[in-house]
């Protein structure tokens, strides 16, 4: 979206704010902030206004799913007049709303909300709010529609074969970004995104830099999103961390950076690679702590169910597809290593750059197979944890909380399951990439 729709968004709630004399927000359907529109007839905000729904809404710039469903239990959705909403303090609603729903060709793309008071505004001012409220339908389906031509073409430059598909893939997004075509971008990877619906990614405006967003298929049934962030010249990939993290938040569930099961780190935090675990049956016991933080000696870390991936900043769009695949490797090693996550940049995945590039038939080397088998766990994470400790048996001993002599009957029980030599460089790189690579 363009900074000047975003002026009309403000000018149009001012607008209302105006003729009603009570403060007016913008949501989109989603119940994302638009835009604020402040009034008092003494210029001051009634600080009472700001009831703990309205704070949270204009500080956070989105409502949670339980304040959602309560609005929404006042058919808000299908409604096409104002609809009065009373004040419910044990709901966090301490004054009453109005809500103007906003529409355009009978669909529902957002709503007007305002401060319900006594006397409220009269019938005939309703009404011509609700007459700005159209104009404002019409500015968001025109976005929408821009942003569903903008997610089209993302997604054509990111899954096209190379060659002269993916040159018009590259010209046709350059025509629908117009002046915002000029990078550098960074891309991001969301996996898995949740939605079973290729079409269901979020607006570009509620995720701070993003420029365009789109879905994008994984195998038969998973769904990855894409996000194409617009950074400045001068910019880190922090504008991009924020971006994955909105979209994390979304993905999860998880309102204001909360938690989900157990302790979850702050978003965006990176972590230090070679958080331990199980390659390829992760232990789910314990808390999941801080990202990058190191458990107890012997102790998996947790792992992700859904992670973010960052690839390095690219100034040329034909350079997307590449940035794409670097995004989604890092969203790929997150979920594998959660010491990288839950936000990953791929410049920090260690060998996971080059693991992330082989098939996954090639990672699965038939002579470690057997020490991947469940019941050679335990042996699998010594193996691997040796491997990361450089080969150090007291380093590892202390890391696995183990006595060395247990140490060394399990690496000798490991050699004799792999047919492979631990004192053989070539053979400990490739049980230490087999290793790894089963996580993926």
């Amino acid at each position: 979206m363009t900074t000047d729709s975003r002026g009309d968004y403000q000018e149009l709630v001012d607008e209302i704010s105006e003729l009603l004399g009570v403060p007016a927000t913008l949501e989109n359907r989603d119940f994302e902030l638009i835009a604020f529109g402040a009034y008092d007839s003494e210029g001051e905000l009634d600080p009472s206004a700001l009831d703990p729904v309205r704070t949270r809404s204009i500080l956070t710039r989105r409502s949670t799913a339980a304040v959602r469903t309560w609005f929404e239990g006042f058919g808000i959705t299908r409604a096409t007049a104002p609809v009065r909403i009373p004040p419910t303090p044990e709901a966090g609603v301490y004054r009453g709303r109005i809500c103007l729903p906003v529409r355009h060709r009978g669909v529902v793309l957002g709503y007007v909300w305002l401060l319900d008071s006594d006397p409220g505004p009269t019938d005939p001012q309703l009404e011509a709010a609700m007459r700005v409220a159209s104009r404002i339908g019409a500015l968001l389906a025109d976005e929408a529609q821009h942003g569903a031509d903008l997610s089209r073409e993302l997604r054509a430059v990111l899954t096209a074969e190379r060659g002269w598909q993916a040159d018009m893939a590259v010209a046709a997004l350059r025509t629908a970004l117009g002046p915002r075509g000029d990078g550098p971008y960074a891309v991001a990877c969301v996996a898995p995104w949740p939605s079973a619906d290729p079409d269901d990614a979020p607006s570009a405006r509620t995720v701070p830099h993003a420029t365009a967003l789109c879905t994008v298929p994984w195998g038969p049934t998973a769904q990855w999103l894409a996000a194409l962030i617009r950074l400045r010249a001068t910019d880190t990939l922090t504008p991009a961390t924020s971006a994955a993290a909105r979209l994390l938040e979304r993905a999860r569930g998880v309102e204001g950076g909360g938690s989900e099961t157990g302790t979850q780190g702050t978003l965006g935090t990176q972590g230090t690679p070679g958080t331990r675990g199980t390659p390829g049956a992760h232990s789910t016991a314990g808390t999941h702590g801080t990202p990058g933080m190191q458990g107890s000696p012997g102790t998996a870390a947790a792992p992700l169910t859904v992670a973010a991936g960052i690839a390095s900043p690219r100034v040329a769009l034909a350079d997307l597809a590449a940035a794409w695949q670097e995004a989604s490797a890092a969203a790929r090693a997150a979920l594998a290593e959660p010491g990288f996550g839950p936000v990953a940049e791929w410049s920090r995945i260690g060998p996971y750059r080059l693991l992330t590039s082989l098939s996954p038939e090639t990672a699965q080397d038939p002579a470690v197979r057997p020490l991947l088998a469940p019941a050679h766990r335990e042996l699998a994470r010594t193996a691997e944890v040796y491997l990361d400790c450089a080969g150090q048996a007291a380093r590892t001993a202390a890391e696995l909380g183990i006595h060395r002599q247990t140490l060394y009957y399990r690496l000798s029980r490991v050699e004799q399951l792999t047919g492979l030599d631990l004192d053989d460089g070539e053979h400990r790189l490739l049980l230490h990439m087999a290793l790894k690579g089963a996580r993926l």
